[in-house]
This record gives structure tokens, C-alpha cells and sequence, in this order.
């Protein structure tokens, strides 16, 4: 019997394994673009994902509702760095409360700096994740592919999802931005006016700290005119004091099927 019990236990744990992984599949699919190599030594890639049956998943900044993914690099080989570019996400309504992500497929490009220039890359990656849907299930996706070196085609799916990125402040339009912080009970209030041209309706404003230990609320949007004014507060999510850098503040306002991506946020 006790050469059979870590039998047992071993066919149990490839069972739930197993279980796991279909489940995964039956919310979410995901794959890698192998892409093309750049004259610069970089290479473009992406990472292709597929929600099925109207589940949805989270832009870098998901909102209360939403579960900010997580990506871990690191059992790549030659490889220094990754920069994501992401596509313009959409407003979700979940629950009565507001998430920011992507419905059916999103592809996010990668941009590869290798360790040694003009050896090939091997990108191997761990996603954690939150899917929803009438329930939010975090997920952990691995994913791992060989990119072609020398490959200079370029893939349309990237391309276009390279192009549905937020517009800077300058593209838009902007013409000037401006924050007011004042201290509130264990945290600060910060103002941002815009002055900026419309870009749909139901334009919303997310704002980032560029601290992941500092807590942003939903923001209040206003628009009057060409002003557009966005509210919010700001914690530390262990209740600690803090300081806040105002050249790593990152506001992008969504609206209609544009998005502005605006960095930084000098006084008034």
C-alpha cells in the first residue's frame, strides 16, 4: 500500500494538472507572433491572446474591477530587455463597477533587446492574469517560442496592433496639462486639467503613479469646452506616507475607438 499511495498521488496531481489547463483554454488562448528582426538589432514579436464566449482580460492598468497581468521573462535566452506596446484598450462595464482591457483578441507587440547582437532569440514567458466574464479567474499562461533571426517580413497582426496604440500628447493635440495635489485624510487628491481636442464620447481618463505601491481611484472626467478635467485620489497600499513624482505620471484618456497617452504632470 505505500508503494501505491505516491502512485495515486502523482496520476491525481497529472489529473488536476490536466483540468487546469483545459480550463484555462476554455477562457483564454495565447500564442507568440514570431515577428522580424530590425535594423537596429532589436526584434518585434507579439503576444497574441484569445478570449473565448465574451470573456475579456486587463490593460496594464485594469481599474478597481481588474487583475493587472504580470509577465516574467526571465527563463529567456539572449535576452535584455522587453518593452510592450499596448493597443488601445476599451471601458468595461463589470458589475456596476469600471474595468479598462480587451475583448476577443488583443495582440500585444513585444520589442526584444538581445544580450548578444546577431544571435537568435529563444522568448520564454509566465502571464499571470485576471479573465472574466460573469466571474474573474486569475490565470498563469507559459508560453515559449524560438524567433527566426534575420527575418525582416513583417507580420500584419503586429503591424496593426503597433498602430492601434494610443496617440502621444503631441499627435493629439494637446496643448497643455496641468495637476494640482493637496493632502486628504491618509493620501493626496490630484487635479489634472487638459487642454486638449475632443476624441469621442464618454471620454474617460486613467490615471498611473508609476509606482505600483502607490493605489490610484477611479478618476472623476470632466469636459468643458477644450478642458478636460480629471479627479482622483491617491494611497499607499500599506497606509504608509509617500512621495509623488510628478514627471512619472501617466494619464490616458479613452474615448469613442482613439486613446492620448499624456506623460508627466507639472504644477498649476
Amino acid at each position: 500500500m505505500k508503494h501505491i499511495l505516491p502512485v495515486l498521488a502523482a496520476l491525481c496531481g497529472l489529473s488536476l494538472t490536466s483540468l487546469a489547463a483545459h480550463a484555462e483554454e476554455a477562457m483564454i488562448k495565447a500564442r507568440i507572433l514570431t515577428g522580424w528582426s530590425q535594423q537596429d538589432g532589436q526584434h518585434v514579436a507579439g503576444l497574441q491572446l484569445t478570449m473565448q464566449d465574451g470573456w475579456k482580460t486587463y490593460w496594464r492598468a485594469p481599474g478597481d474591477a481588474g487583475i493587472p497581468p504580470r509577465f516574467d521573462w526571465r527563463g529567456s535566452r539572449n535576452l535584455a530587455g522587453v518593452q510592450i506596446t499596448w493597443p488601445t484598450p476599451r471601458a468595461i462595464d463589470q458589475g456596476g463597477q469600471r474595468a479598462i482591457g480587451y475583448r476577443d483578441t488583443v495582440t500585444l507587440p513585444l520589442t526584444l533587446t538581445p544580450r548578444a547582437q546577431g544571435e537568435p532569440i529563444s522568448l520564454s514567458g509566465k502571464i499571470e492574469m485576471g479573465v472574466c466574464k460573469d466571474i474573474c479567474v486569475p490565470v498563469t499562461l507559459s508560453l515559449s517560442q524560438e524567433l527566426p533571426h534575420g527575418e525582416t517580413r513583417r507580420d500584419p497582426q503586429i503591424v496593426a496592433a503597433l498602430a492601434s496604440r494610443p496617440e502621444s500628447a503631441q499627435e493629439a493635440g494637446v496643448k497643455d496639462v496641468r495637476c494640482t495635489v493637496t493632502p486628504v485624510e491618509g493620501g493626496l487628491q490630484l487635479t489634472a486639467e487638459m487642454r486638449m481636442p475632443a476624441i469621442g464620447h464618454d471620454e474617460i481618463a486613467v490615471v498611473e503613479a508609476g509606482d505600483d505601491a502607490i493605489w490610484v481611484a477611479q478618476p472623476r472626467t470632466e469636459r468643458d469646452g477644450e478642458r478636460l478635467v480629471a479627479s482622483t485620489e491617491l494611497y499607499h497600499v500599506e497606509g504608509d506616507a509617500f512621495a509623488l513624482d510628478r514627471s512619472a505620471i501617466r494619464i490616458t484618456v479613452i474615448g469613442g475607438q482613439r486613446a492620448v497617452d499624456i506623460r508627466g504632470c507639472p504644477a498649476r
